[in-house]
């Protein structure tokens, strides 16, 4: 092995050993236990962030456990297509290089550039999971647009339609001006933002005199544009200023068509003036208000976000009136809502029915793919009407056939789906699956495959011209099939039934309802099991949190705090670190402190840490909570513990030969050290399989780090240099077949965390164990012998522990160099304690520098000596000439302090009545005895410093 551990170097080229072997791959003719997890599909358009590296780490974690366990596992791999995001993507591209934008081309046209861009750049974020580990089964790999895929999502189209769960209807949605799409509530950013909101006069119809002081309400808004559209104003029922205006009117200004004033509890009595403008098309609050009351809706804005020349009207149920005529003043025609904004401001102020203008900061809605400012807006979609479908769903997760985890989620899920509205499934794209339904000139409907089937299956002649809807389905459609499509549905297969349902999904709670939620009722109504049931998508639902920056904050591009994993992987220098980060800077100020932020937190860019380090962290921060805080600090821990595994293995590997491990294997004793470590490494295994299999990955983690930083190399391996360096040693053979044993199963129990290190090293302690197998990734998991227990040894060894802590904290204390041999005494011990000194009394000697191990009588005398007390015994360094007598005294009073400020705690804490009353009784056992042991070390001090304090020299 070379001195120094190089990540670098070995991980690109195991990655392709493991791939090349077809250790990832599945089989789909096994009778082994099954075991499944599909990844969320990432974007084409994408590339490997902090979620994607976090999410995935746990899923290889899981895998490797489940193959080494000898289960038939499946990691399904694949991508989206990412509907909005990519055709963004290209169309921005064309521009730029063609000059041209997506409607100068045909569809077909535009969609063979889209696929000639995924040829070139959609494997990406592919190629970047390689670099994470990952051990998915690549021959598996599906993209959403794949044939089968486009076909599964047909196929679930046309069934839902056929049972009436699909339906067109004109309602108001989230409207992307910028990219002429409707987008899902997830696709939507809201942002804080600087504006203002503007008072603006309603001018009263009826003479209200009688009632109310003024001849106009006022109302404040903070989109002025749409009183285009305004159908109504409405006041609190409850608010007695405007109780006597029902069934009063007001003019509109500029348009002055009169609306009525109406009484609903939308309006806000503590909010503004009271007074609330209803614009059902062009707000989601007015939109329920217009339903409730029955108003009309007009839409005043075109596709683009422009004023229209003629509104579009519409009852409540969504249907264009064609005889009513609301006229647009002509100087509003045309504009963009945003300059329609400020004219009609300034047209109203010239009337004189501006009120008031003041700052407001606004939350306003953004698209999170164009930036630009989304539209609530009327226009016909598809919507799939999952409230049939969410019952059952709801009753999986109550009954526990699906578990979340952490239970918390468990209310999220049932919050969400108690409450669910119809799902719109459509989207004014090009790229994506094309809604499989088909419309003659009189706008008849027809259901089909493609054009073919359709006129076969209606009888329908060739001259007559079929047009097939422009509209796709929304990428979470398909990505809700995903669980089964991916396993050839709809064709019955092996694979589907082999894996499915799958066994885990490790996802986030923001996609709960969007993906997660969805997946779990599209699959319960298309999948059912051999008794005709429903069957879920997977059995467990593992909920990561959200990672952010030191900070808390949430990372984001903008702000220059994203870290990409693989610059923590392969390492970047400050100057293109600064670079990346302040790309995506909206404005100058902001790069100059994303600059600063960057120089003081990586003033040297980032080291290198290699794959291992980097899933270690993720695995040691994986903890319950919703927020997960990122820190650089422990990554480094992590890449000194993966370099403390090398140099440990390097020793081993260096001190022991093949044929002292093979040969005479057999013929061997086990020392103490030898002994303990096999049952600290039994007890390790036990609990970090109990953490793994309880999705406790941040206990795994600190569970694994303990046994080899502080069990393994820092006690047994020095143990180990003891027995080493002897040669005589009637345990030689043993400790270097212990070395051998304990860390190739150590290795076989960290490689679903660290799996190229560990892979590394163990490729050259095969040879020590005379193991044939190609990889550590297909050898046996360890596992807990229940029959593996030996108190007396781990007492023993303990004991050992802490009486070498104890003198080497002597020397210490009085400034003892670790090199100088001293003399130690033991006094007032007890019968164990003497037979662990008798029988190990070497491990002491040498572990401490020892001259000499002297037990003393009860009626010797004590010479001045410092003095540790610990378990049956007190250790004495006579100290004649070497120190002050005071500075002793001194010290011995501070260890008395302690002890009684120790025993003042407990004793509170065991006269107190609930205390005593609530807690478990191994508890107050526990603390009785500690109560008796300081108790009797007090006493032992007492005498000690009274004993030295009496002694002359």
């Amino acid at each position: 092995m070379k001195k120094n551990f190089d990540p670098q170097e070995i991980e690109k080229r195991l990655y392709c050993f493991w791939e090349k072997n077809g250790f990832f791959k599945s089989n789909n003719k096994s009778n082994k236990k099954n075991f499944c997890i599909v990844i969320p599909p990432p974007n084409i358009t994408g590339s490997l962030h902090m979620g994607h590296a976090f999410q995935q780490t746990i899923m290889d974690i899981l895998i490797r456990y489940h193959r080494m366990q000898g289960e038939n596992t499946l990691w399904q791999v694949g991508t989206d297509h990412a509907g909005i995001a990519t055709q963004a993507i290209v169309e921005k591209n064309l521009i730029l290089k063609e000059g041209k934008n997506r409607k100068e081309y045909t569809r077909q046209e535009f969609i063979k550039k889209i696929w000639d861009w995924k040829q070139q750049y959609g494997k990406k974020i592919i190629n970047q999971m390689r670099r994470l580990g990952n051990s998915v089964d690549w021959e598996r790999e599906r993209f959403t647009l794949d044939p089968d895929m486009s076909n599964a999502v047909t196929e679930a189209f046309i069934m839902l339609y056929k049972d009436h769960l699909i339906y067109r209807k004109k309602r108001l949605v989230n409207w992307d001006p910028a990219i002429q799409t409707v987008i899902s509530d997830l696709e939507v950013e809201n942002r804080l933002t600087e504006s203002f909101k503007w008072y603006i006069k309603y001018p009263l119809l009826e003479d209200c005199s009688s009632c109310y002081d003024k001849k106009y309400l006022i109302v404040a808004t903070t989109r002025p544009e749409t009183l285009l559209g305004d159908v109504a104003l409405a006041v609190n029922p409850k608010d007695r200023r405007y109780s006597r205006l029902s069934g009063k009117h007001v003019l509109v200004p500029l348009s002055n068509r009169v609306i009525p004033i109406i009484f609903d509890e939308h309006a806000d009595l503590e909010k503004d003036t009271g007074c609330v403008k209803i614009t059902p098309a062009h707000d989601f609050d007015d939109y329920q208000v217009g339903l409730r009351h029955n108003l009309p809706m007009i839409n005043i804005l075109t596709i683009d976000g422009r004023i229209r020349d003629i509104p579009e009207i519409y009852n409540s149920d969504s249907i264009l009136n064609t005889f009513d005529c609301i006229l647009i003043p002509e100087k509003f025609k045309n504009l963009d809502r945003f300059v329609a904004r400020e004219k009609i401001i300034y047209e109203i102020k010239l009337l004189g029915l501006l009120e008031k203008v003041i700052p407001h900061v606004n939350m306003i809605p953004y698209g999170d793919r164009s930036g630009g400012i989304i539209e609530p807006m009327l226009t016909n979609q598809w919507y799939l009407r999952v409230s049939r479908l969410a019952p059952m769903a709801i009753k999986a997760v109550k009954e526990g056939i699906i578990t979340f985890i952490p239970k918390q989620y468990n209310n999220l899920y049932f919050s969400w789906m108690k409450e669910i509205q119809d799902w719109c499934i459509s989207r004014q794209l090009w790229w994506g699956h094309r809604i499989p339904i088909w419309y003659d000139k009189h706008e008849n409907v027809y259901l089909g495959r493609n054009e073919i089937e359709v006129r076969k299956q209606y009888s329908i002649d060739t001259d007559i011209k079929l047009e097939q809807e422009e509209d796709v389905l929304d990428t979470w459609f398909s990505s809700s099939l995903w669980t089964f499509s991916t396993l050839g549905w709809p064709s019955k297969n092996k694979f589907l039934e082999l894996f499915h349902p799958t066994n885990v999904l490790v996802s986030g709670f923001d996609i709960i309802f969007f993906w997660i939620a969805r997946m779990i009722m599209l699959t319960m109504y298309f999948i059912k099991d051999k008794n005709g049931q429903p069957e879920v998508p997977f059995k467990t639902v593992y909920i990561t949190g959200l990672i952010r920056d030191e900070n808390g904050m949430k990372m984001s591009k903008s702000k220059g705090n994203v870290i990409d994993p693989i610059d923590m992987i392969d390492g970047i220098t400050l100057e293109a670190l600064i670079k990346k980060c302040t790309k995506n800077a909206l404005k100058p100020n902001l790069e100059k402190i994303i600059k600063e932020g960057i120089q003081n937190k990586f003033p040297n860019g980032i080291i290198a840490t290699g794959t291992d380090a980097v899933r270690f962290t993720f695995s040691a921060l994986a903890s319950t909570t919703r927020d997960i805080i990122w820190d650089m600090n422990r990554l480094k821990g992590y890449r000194n513990f993966c370099n403390k595994l090398w140099n440990a293995s390097r020793f081993i590997l260096m001190n022991v030969k093949y044929e002292e491990v093979i040969i005479k294997k057999t013929f061997h004793e086990l020392s103490l050290a030898d002994q303990w470590i096999t049952l600290e490494f039994n007890n390790t295994v036990k609990i970090y399989r109990h953490a793994l299999d309880t999705y406790r990955f941040d206990h795994a983690a600190n569970i694994l780090y303990d046994f080899l930083w502080y069990k393994f190399c820092d006690w047994y391996l020095e143990f180990a240099k003891i027995l080493i360096n002897h040669d005589d040693s009637i345990y030689l053979t043993g400790v270097k077949c212990t070395l051998v044993n304990i860390l190739e199963s150590l290795l076989r129990l960290a490689h679903p965390i660290i799996p190229f290190i560990t892979e590394e090293i163990w490729q050259r302690i095969k040879l020590l164990t005379n193991i044939k197998d190609k990889s550590i990734m297909i050898q046996k998991f360890p596992e807990y012998n229940i029959n593996l227990i030996n108190k007396s040894v781990i007492h023993d060894m303990e004991w050992i522990q802490n009486a070498v802590i104890a003198i080497r904290n002597i020397r210490l204390s009085i400034n003892v160099s670790s090199k100088k041999s001293i003399p130690i005494l033991f006094y007032n011990i007890n019968s164990t304690v003497k037979r662990i000194i008798q029988l190990y009394g070497i491990y002491l000697k040498l572990l401490t520098n020892l001259k000499s191990i002297t037990i003393l009588s009860s009626n010797e005398k004590v010479p001045f000596s410092v003095t540790k007390l610990i378990d049956g015994a007190e250790i004495l360094v006579p100290m004649s000439g070497l120190i002050d007598k005071n500075l002793e005294i001194s010290r011995l009073y501070k260890e008395l302090n302690k002890i009684k400020l120790n025993l003042q705690r407990l004793e509170v804490k065991l006269s107190n009545k609930k205390f005593m009353m609530l807690a478990p009784l191994d508890i107050i056992k526990k603390d009785k005895l500690t109560v008796i042991k300081l108790t009797d070390m007090k006493v032992k001090l007492i005498k000690k410093i009274k004993l030295i304090s009496d002694y002359r020299e």
